[in-house]
């Protein structure tokens, strides 16, 4: 995931998430009814959430994207104060504002899909 310094437009304030370490959590070793030990178990359980969850993120980091380049536009627009281009910024904002609207949905269901994991867990241990 790629984010932007706040105080830059460049790209050279940029990092990304696979630069910094992705912290494991412990698992127990004892065997379960398939053969399979609680801690490969666990180990794919959590290489799976965290694969879910960093694929979200980087779909909300997409649309982010998107919406800095229409930001931009929209600046641009605005500073040429030619008519056509104030009209064509009535749809670039109502895209921004569409894409706002799918980054909330996109963080509440990663809310909801991290609070039930961390519950399923809480409950097995």
């Amino acid at each position: 995931m790629t984010t932007l310094n706040s105080s830059s437009s460049s790209s050279g304030g940029e990092s990304t998430m696979d630069e910094q370490s992705n912290p494991q959590p412990p698992s127990s070793t004892v065997n379960n009814n398939n053969g399979i030990s609680d801690e490969e178990e666990n180990s794919e359980e959590s290489q799976a959430l965290w694969s879910t969850f960093t694929d979200s993120f980087r779909e909300v980091q997409s649309v982010l994207e998107r919406n800095r380049v229409l930001i931009q536009q929209v600046n641009e627009n605005h500073r040429s104060k030619n008519h056509e281009s104030m009209v064509s910024n009535v749809a670039l904002i109502q895209e921004i504002n569409n894409n706002v609207s799918k980054i909330v949905a996109m963080y509440a269901d990663l809310s909801v899909n991290f609070s039930t994991v961390f519950h399923q867990r809480k409950e097995t241990d």
